[in-house]
């Protein structure tokens, strides 16, 4: 089982420098913020979504598609009791419904399965070294792009180990398919005791190795890739931009784009 996300493809994406990829996932990310209508939303969703299809990113954006799809639906049915409209659906006692917050929600469900999409794309088309030394050129401490880079790297490690342990557990007559949703969720809760402990020793293990290998986060780094921004870098970044300023506009501009509140 692949437990890492980067693909491995020779994608337009996959050759653009990774500040770039960085810089327009930001971009991308501030963009989704300027909407929250679902039309709007809906549209941009399904840009980025084209994105990932050229990037041939659609592999992991399809298994992390119930995590995608119960982030939308949870978002899209907690938000609607939170906010008042100006049309009222449905009262009950301290409970209001209205057409508002109802299209409020479901545009709040869309900008977060959008948020993880463009995360996927971005961890999709870029390695994690890629991903570290672009944030090292970017002026991020060295320190802090060694922590997202370890962090990244045991996001999978553990996934991997999770998976082995249930697979362990069902070969030894554990069932995981009977009982209700419930009964079934209390079955995984019990395989995080022992990847508890795997996590525990697994970080103590990578301290004493850095630990052995002197490793000084403060000291001066010297990096084997040097990425060059080229021109297609520059053109995309200037794309991105004026895009970003386009739907600034709209919604500040015109108005245009928001439920609640109607106009800034």
């Amino acid at each position: 089982m692949n437990i890492f996300l980067y693909l491995d493809k020779n994608t337009w994406i996959h050759r653009l420098d990774p500040r770039t990829k960085i810089i327009g996932t930001i971009i991308l990310f501030i963009a989704c913020l300027c909407f929250n209508h679902p039309l709007y939303m809906g549209c941009l969703t399904i840009g980025i979504i084209f994105i990932g299809i050229s990037s041939k990113s659609e592999k992991n954006i399809w298994r992390l598609r119930f995590l995608i799809l119960l982030l939308f639906l949870f978002s899209t049915v907690l938000w609607p009791f939170f906010l008042n409209g100006k049309t009222p659906l449905l009262i009950f006692g301290l409970l209001k419904l209205s057409k508002e917050s109802l299209l409020y929600g479901l545009a709040m469900g869309i900008r977060l399965s959008t948020f993880v999409i463009i995360g996927l794309i971005l961890l999709s088309t870029t390695r994690n070294e890629d991903l570290t030394n672009g944030l090292i050129r970017m002026g991020l401490p060295y320190p802090i792009a060694f922590a997202i880079s370890t962090a990244l790297r045991l996001v999978p490690t553990f996934a991997g180990a999770g998976a082995i342990i249930i697979q362990a557990q069902i070969s030894r007559g554990l069932d995981l398919e009977s009982g209700n949703i419930f009964r079934r969720a209390s079955k995984f809760i019990q395989q995080a005791i022992p990847l508890f402990i795997y996590a525990i020793r697994y970080t103590n293990l990578l301290a004493i190795a850095l630990e052995s290998k002197g490793f000084d986060p403060g000291s001066k780094r010297t990096l084997y890739y040097e990425p060059h921004m080229k021109r297609i870098d520059f053109i995309i970044l200037t794309i991105l931009t004026l895009f970003l300023g386009f739907l600034i506009y709209l919604r500040i501009g015109l108005g245009l784009g928001a439920i609640i509140p109607e106009r800034l």
